[in-house]
Formats: C-alpha cells, sequence, structure tokens
C-alpha cells in the first residue's frame, strides 16, 4: 500500500503541476462562456457590419405587393413599377443602371396564382435578402387573400384565433409542496454533463496510456517492476491521473460559482448569493430585476448537490473502467502510432454513448434511456443526461451497482494483460494474443 501511495503521490503531481494543467483549469470556464457569448458577438456585428444594399424591385402586380419591402440595416429598397404585359429585362436594367443596383426583384402580375418571385443578381443572393423578400411578400398576399373573401372582420379573427400557450413546469415534492420546473434548463445540464464524461473519460485514460507508452518506450519500465507489482503501477497511475481530474472539476465549480456569484451581484442579488439557506422562489421574485426573476427560477429548479455527488460517482466509476482498458492497450504497445487498432473499438463504444446520451434528451424515461443508462460502458455518459429529471433512485443506483462491478472486472482483466504486455518489445499484438496473457499463470 506504501508504494501504491507513492506512485499515486507521483502521478497527480506530476499532472497538476503541468502548465497545461494550470491553464485549461482557469481557462476552461472562460472558453465554456465565450463560446456562448462569441456566436452572439459575431451575429450582433454581422447585422450592423457593412453598406446597406442596393436592391430594385420591379412591381408589375395589380395590387402593388413591392410596397411591402421596407428599407432596412441591410437593404435599401428602390421600387419602380411597371405594366402587367410589359416583358422586363432585368439585365437590360441592371446594365442601365451602371452598377448602382446591387440586385433586382421582379414580382409578376401573377404572382397571387403562381407565388413566385425573381431575384436577379451578379452573385448569389444572400439567405438575409431572400428571407426578407419572402417574410414581407408571405404577409402581404396572405392579408390580400383574406380580404379578397369581403367577410368583415375575418382578419382580425384569424388573428385572435392564432395563440401559443406558455407551458409552465410545476413538480411536486414528498410533502406535497410544488416549485417551479424548467425542462430546458434540466436538457441544457443534462447535455453538458455528458460531454464532460465523455471528454474527461476520455481525454485522462488517453494520457494514462500515453504515459504507459512512453514509460515502456524509454524502459523506465523494467527499472519501476524491479521494485513493485505490475498492478500497484497499473492502478497508480489510474488512481493518479483520475483525482487530477477530480481536482481540475472541483476547481471548475469553484470558479463557476464565483463567476455566477459576480453576476448575482451585478444583478443586485448579492443577498441572495451569501445566504446560507437556498433562496425561494418568493425571495427571487422580489429581489431580481423584472424578466431575471424567471430566469432564475429555473436555473433553481435543478438539484444540483444531487446531480453533481452523481456525476463524481459516474465519472470515477467510467474512469475506472475505461482508464485501465487504456492502459492494457498502451502495454501491448512500443508507440503511440501502433495503439489506434485497440483505441478505435473503444472510440467507437464511447461514440455510441454520446449519441444515445443526444437521443435520450426528448425521451429521458423512455425505454432506449433505462436500457443504455443501464449498461456499464454507456451508463455514464447517457445517466447524465437523465439525473437532472430526477429519475428514480433505485434505477441510479442499479446503474451504478452495475458499473463499479463491471469497472472492477476489467481493472483485473487490464493487470493480466498489463503485467505481461509491459515487459514485451518489438512485435505488434493483437486481441487473440492478449486474450491468451489474461489466462497465463
Amino acid at each position: 500500500m506504501n508504494k501504491l501511495l507513492i506512485i499515486i503521490q507521483r502521478e497527480y503531481l506530476a499532472m497538476v503541476a503541468s502548465r497545461s494543467f494550470i491553464v485549461m483549469t482557469l481557462l476552461m470556464p472562460v472558453i465554456i462562456l465565450a463560446c456562448g457569448l462569441i456566436p452572439l458577438g459575431i451575429a450582433y456585428l454581422n447585422d450592423r457590419s457593412g453598406d446597406q444594399l442596393n436592391v430594385t424591385v420591379i412591381d408589375q402586380s395589380a395590387r402593388h405587393y413591392g410596397a411591402a419591402l421596407r428599407s432596412n440595416s441591410q437593404f435599401r429598397y428602390t421600387l419602380l413599377s411597371a405594366q402587367p404585359a410589359e416583358r422586363v429585362n432585368a439585365r437590360q436594367f441592371h446594365d442601365k443602371a451602371g452598377g448602382s443596383t446591387d440586385a433586382i426583384v421582379v414580382i409578376p402580375a401573377a404572382v397571387d396564382r403562381s407565388l413566385e418571385v425573381s431575384v436577379y443578381s451578379d452573385n448569389t443572393i444572400s439567405a438575409a435578402l431572400k428571407e426578407d423578400i419572402g417574410k414581407a411578400l408571405n404577409d402581404t398576399i396572405s392579408a390580400a387573400r383574406i380580404a379578397a373573401h369581403h367577410i368583415p372582420q375575418l382578419q382580425r379573427i384569424i388573428d385572435e384565433s392564432q395563440v401559443q400557450v406558455n407551458i409552465d413546469g410545476i413538480k411536486w415534492a414528498d410533502d406535497g409542496s410544488e416549485s417551479a420546473s424548467s425542462t430546458e434548463v434540466a436538457m441544457m445540464l443534462g447535455m453538458v454533463l455528458s460531454l464532460l464524461i465523455y471528454m474527461f473519460v476520455l481525454s485522462y485514460g488517453t494520457v494514462v496510456m500515453n504515459s504507459v507508452i512512453d514509460e515502456k518506450t524509454n524502459r523506465i519500465m523494467e527499472v519501476m517492476v524491479s521494485s513493485c507489482k505490475p498492478f500497484q503501477l497499473m492502478m497508480g497511475k489510474i488512481v493518479g491521473v483520475g483525482l487530477a481530474g477530480l481536482t481540475q472539476f472541483v476547481a471548475w465549480i469553484i470558479l463557476v460559482t464565483v463567476i455566477g456569484g459576480a453576476a448575482l451581484t451585478a444583478c443586485g442579488l448579492g443577498s441572495l448569493a451569501m445566504d446560507g439557506a437556498a433562496p425561494t422562489t418568493a425571495a427571487v421574485t422580489a429581489a431580481a430585476p423584472e424578466g431575471v426573476a424567471q430566469a432564475l427560477q429555473a436555473v433553481m429548479s435543478i438539484n444540483y448537490a444531487y446531480v453533481i455527488v452523481f456525476f463524481v460517482l459516474f465519472f470515477i466509476g467510467g474512469y475506472l473502467l475505461y482508464a485501465s482498458l487504456f492502459s492494457a492497450m498502451g502495454s501491448a504497445v512500443d508507440q503511440a502510432s501502433d495503439a489506434s487498432q485497440f483505441v478505435m473499438p473503444l472510440m467507437i463504444v464511447m461514440i455510441i454513448a454520446l449519441y444515445a446520451g443526444m437521443a435520450c434528451v426528448n425521451n429521458p424515461n423512455g425505454d432506449m434511456a433505462l436500457w443504455t443508462s443501464m449498461i456499464p460502458f454507456t451508463s455514464p455518459v447517457v445517466m447524465m443526461v437523465r439525473l437532472p429529471y430526477e429519475v428514480p433512485l433505485w434505477q441510479v443506483l442499479a446503474s451504478l451497482v452495475l458499473l463499479y462491478a463491471t469497472a472492477a472486472a476489467m481493472v483485473w482483466l487490464s493487470a493480466r494483460i498489463y503485467r505481461t504486455g509491459i515487459l514485451l518489445y518489438g512485435k505488434k499484438r493483437t486481441f487473440a494474443e492478449m486474450a491468451r496473457w489474461i489466462f497465463r499463470r
């Protein structure tokens, strides 16, 4: 046990002291925030950058539908009328304009029946221009068709008939009390947690495999095996790297909590953030500005302590399962490039687990969600999608028991492969040969 603790300590300190680990720990919350804000910023700048496009509208319709096209920050419409029977040559008009127009819209006389409009331009028209023209003409022609029925106040009747129902989720507690819930927040949290499990297990499992390959290539492994057992080497490396992963996760929680507290303070909710008790719905509604209270209620509808505890447990189980297999694969090869044939099946299984988790977002209590959350190789990812929906506790515990039992079996099998593979060089191994190592005494 003393040797195992020394190996764990060495692997842990080597991991957390690396520059890349420190940088990613500090920057990941910023990167996640940037990934959410950068697309919004780009869209904002895109809407306000560049000059207006000059669009000429040649309207041959009897109802003058071209008047529905109004100039905005992106497009400047110039309306011209033409006789219904007149043949419009857009190319000649463009040449006469001397390049002062960027696009020409021709609204034919029979647009009421054909519902077709032509847009001429030197280049392919942008999606924004197509959407702007389509929306304006769709609304105008629809209103004209409604008016053609000559039914008094028909448009008002139709407008009043078109409604949008807001659905508020309410969940019951064991004592019968009610609280607000948010499907959107649960869905988003589940997807984020499943991606974190996927990235953590895959990245740290690969770290374990590369570390084994490096030590084997440098012949350090032979010296280490002379002073401790191969199982101690494998488990020390797996546990040390896993503890580094948990350290990074805890650091992210602390950083997110600090950033969230700063955001609450900026919104005037600092007293709620500092209160030891969980803020009630009434307290949030009273303290938050209008529009912020509803969002905070949705965010607080999740039992985060419950989710985080089981996230850690599923991470540990999934990491032990996959990291042991990665270490076994690393011991069977002499260099990282040879490991692809062994790693590919594990990658495929992880990708299947991720796709299964994404598919279960819309039906977290369905049969597929249930069974994939019980299969140990997919349960760490799929169960993360289901946790925010507060699935029955027996299903979570059953999934954990199966996961840890399978992880223990994989650790034993991997240790049998590891003890033989770390001292073999110069030959590419096969799965059949690795299977024989398991039963070798």
